[in-house]
């Protein structure tokens, strides 16, 4: 098992998660473009609504993972093989049983999918069909995605990444040329099924491999008690489970009833763009994730505090710059990328940079309630937050189409987890009032609206005269700039910032990574 230290770690973790990403940024673009130039726009609208309807069906994953990986913190930490073997057979067992009912259940959706599609796409390829493809790679990857689990649990997450990123450029590269070649969708989706699957093996041949252990100990079961503990903090996730989904995967379901496909084709450019800056940024929680799950562990409330404390500023001072970028950036991203026509209304970029900012702030306070355990706490309050999306979803929907839609589920986070996490993370693990956490958390709100009106005059300065290319490499550079220095003025004598700064020049003194193996 993983011999290294929690700093080493992560920092390997963070910085494969990042270097990979950016790499597959590239790729995702260029495949993207291809797509949108050689199929009509009515196949992002199925490709989206798809997806979100197998998102929905992986609710029947109930929490499983995260509370099989939550266990697995210590005894991984503790180097307990027998221990580590029980959980992972009882995870083996567990999501074959999850993947064989998601394809099931799938399969008897079927018949109820002309009632989701408002107006029939006008494509060549049988729905049906694209249908099961998405739905066959989806149920398959659960007979998989138990060892890589054990991978993440132990730190290794790298191994992971790097297995993923390969899979990603390999597969966008024969797309695009299937692409180019043939013009066929299905041909596209059958090459990411094959893909997929390739990957998921390999995984399961590099954890073989690292552990050993859990093949030769697959009679061990878990005790009576330790499943009794699992089944409970299931049971918790569970209505997490089915919360999250909701809220997250329903508006494509809702915008297809209202606005029909070419809608939701039209908002999946934008949220393309959302989501690859997400998933990059979310690259630092994920490399961190395992290490905070074992710092939660061992160390002392104040450690535990010190390094939240931490992990927030830096959220906020990542997600604070990413979401004056979304705001002031993208239409020209969309614009220079596929043209003036899939550009929506001001008010849709910043309804969606608002979401990204509330979700991307939670991070650190899900980080700490997950590996921490913390899974009966707030069950609830996420189940009040999916009641209230999808109803205002509904309502605002129908009276505003899409920012009705969306901002929707502005208002339903606002109105429950954005509050009721922190509070929580206070009270269970530091014993302490959140009070300190919400007056920065309104600091920073009013420190970002600060920003982009000065960011915006910077390069509102900008001559607009001149070649559209040239004007948004001026405008890029302005709005990576201008935040920045901002920020670096308002928090250069934060505690957290001078920690961080420490920490960095220490790391440089010591000629990179070498030195921290025994820190």
């Amino acid at each position: 098992m993983n011999e290294n230290s929690r700093i080493l770690n992560s920092v390997r973790n963070i910085f494969t998660g990042f270097l990979g990403q950016f790499i597959t940024l590239i790729t995702g673009f260029i495949c993207r473009t291809i797509f949108i130039q050689c199929l009509k726009t009515e196949y992002l609208g199925v490709s989206g609504l798809f997806t979100n309807i197998l998102s929905v069906l992986s609710l029947a994953e109930l929490g499983v993972g995260s509370a099989i990986n939550y266990a697995l913190y210590k005894p991984l930490a503790e180097k307990n093989e027998r221990e580590v073997s029980e959980y992972m057979n009882f995870y083996s067992k567990a999501y074959t049983g999850i993947g064989i009912f998601i394809f099931i259940v799938g399969i008897c959706l079927l018949p109820f999918l002309k009632f989701l599609i408002k107006d029939a796409p006008n494509i060549k390829e049988n729905l049906n069909l694209i249908y099961i493809i998405y739905l066959s790679n989806t149920s398959i990857g659960y007979f998989f995605s138990y060892k890589s689990a054990l991978i993440n649990a132990d730190q290794r997450n790298y191994i992971v990444s790097l297995a993923n990123y390969a899979r990603v450029i390999l597969q966008a590269i024969v797309q695009i040329v299937i692409l180019l070649l043939t013009k066929n969708f299905l041909l596209y989706l059958i090459i990411e099924f094959v893909f997929s699957i390739t990957e998921n093996l390999i995984i399961a041949y590099i954890t073989n491999r690292l552990y050993p252990f859990i093949k030769t100990n697959k009679k061990y079961k878990l005790e009576k008690s330790k499943k009794n503990k699992l089944i409970a903090d299931i049971r918790d996730l569970m209505i997490n489970k089915l919360s999250g989904v909701l809220v997250n995967n329903t508006d494509n379901l809702i915008i297809t009833y209202f606005s029909g496909l070419v809608t939701v084709g039209l908002c999946s450019n934008y949220n393309l763009l959302i989501n690859i800056i997400n998933t990059t940024l979310k690259q630092f929680f994920d490399g961190i994730q395992a290490s905070l799950g074992n710092l939660n562990a061992v160390e002392s409330r104040e450690k535990r505090e010190l390094y939240f404390d931490i992990t927030n500023f830096i959220n906020f001072w990542i997600f604070g710059f990413c979401t004056i970028c979304i705001i002031l950036l993208i239409d020209d991203v969309i614009k220079l990328w596929i043209g003036d026509k899939y550009i929506l209304d001001n008010a849709i970029k910043y309804i969606l940079a608002i979401n990204f900012y509330i979700v991307g702030m939670q991070n650190s306070v899900w980080s700490y309630k997950v590996t921490s355990g913390i899974f009966k706490n707030g069950r609830f309050i996420l189940a009040i937050m999916a009641i209230i999306n999808l109803a205002l979803s509904i309502i605002l929907g129908n009276e505003m189409g899409l920012f009705g839609i969306l901002f929707a589920t502005t208002i339903a986070r606002i109105t429950t987890n954005v509050w009721y996490d922190p509070y929580i993370v206070y009270k269970l693990i530091f014993n302490k009032s959140a009070k300190i956490y919400f007056i920065k958390y309104i600091e920073n709100i009013i420190i970002i609206i600060v920003t982009i009106f000065i960011t915006n005059y910077v390069i509102g300065c900008i001559n607009m005269d001149i070649n559209l290319y040239i004007q948004f490499i001026f405008k890029l550079i302005g709005c990576i700039l201008t935040p920045n220095i901002c920020f670096f003025i308002i928090f250069y004598k934060n505690k957290d910032f001078k920690f961080i700064k420490k920490y960095f020049f220490y790391i440089l003194k010591n000629k990179g990574l070498l030195k921290i193996r025994q820190m």
